[in-house]
């Protein structure tokens, strides 16, 4: 598999680096805007891009989504969107390139993540409306968006097993009075080199039930997306997730 890693300088793009270095995975070339020494070529736009690839791995930001989907497009490239923080005009922008390309997009490429995005539909269903649902998430100090693309994932599965939206509440302050039932909580906290956090609370009468994941460290998102590039190299046009990818391995 030969891949373009787009946000080839971050943190997560060392952590593809050094794994597709592991794996006999060639990187062509990277894409970002910072200047770092890498074992490949690197590009600061997709413009100056001249190398053929078999899929793109994005694991930059929702800042110049355009230009990658239009790279995508043109070259008939499936690409692995990694980021989080998308506005809803990004979002719909990606369901219009999906008629066109291979999308793969996920709020979180962790297995164990998705697994939990599972058991919080397995427990809202169950619970019901007699539980209230509060969701925390923990990230490091450099984190730019928030809440956290996986703790919008996990409210999302919790309003779909409830059949209905709930009004999201992003942290509490002052006199907000007594907490409504169709209410969801969903509280970032942001320090030090957190990797990443979540936790689902289902709070009842007499009763708590808690789900959890805790990433000890950067490598499980950089197995999920290669695993997910080389998954979605033998797709047709769509959009994907990780539970799709699950969904098949599970068959």
């Amino acid at each position: 598999m030969k891949l373009i890693l787009c946000g080839a300088c971050g943190r997560m793009g060392s952590e593809v680096t050094k794994l597709c270095a592991e794996r006999g995975v060639e990187i062509v070339c990277g894409v970002d805007l910072v200047k770092k020494q890498l074992p490949y070529p690197l590009f600061p736009t997709f413009a100056e891009v001249k190398e053929e690839a078999d899929v793109i791995v994005d694991f930059s930001s929702a800042a110049g989504l355009e230009e990658r989907l239009l790279f995508a497009k043109e070259h008939r490239l499936p690409i692995v969107l990694a980021a989080t923080g998308y506005t809803e005009a990004d979002e719909e922008l990606i369901k219009v390139f999906s008629g066109r390309i291979p999308i793969f997009k996920t709020g979180n490429l962790s297995i164990g993540v998705n697994l939990l995005e599972l058991l919080v539909k397995k427990a809202a269903a169950v619970l019901g409306e007699d539980f209230d649902i509060e969701i925390v998430e923990r990230h490091h100090s450099q984190k730019k968006d928030a809440p956290s693309g996986t703790a919008l994932m996990l409210a999302r599965a919790a309003e779909e097993a409830r059949g209905s939206d709930f009004e999201r509440v992003y942290g509490r302050h002052g006199m907000v009075g007594a907490r409504q039932k169709d209410e969801i909580g969903i509280h970032s906290v942001r320090g030090g080199n957190v990797v990443g956090e979540h936790e689902v609370g289902f709070y009842g009468e007499d009763e708590i039930v808690t789900l959890s994941h805790s990433a000890r460290s950067r490598r499980v998102f950089a197995v999920g997306a290669i695993r997910a590039a080389e998954w979605l190299m033998q797709k047709e046009a769509g959009l994907y997730d990780m539970n799709a990818l699950l969904r098949e391995i599970a068959m």
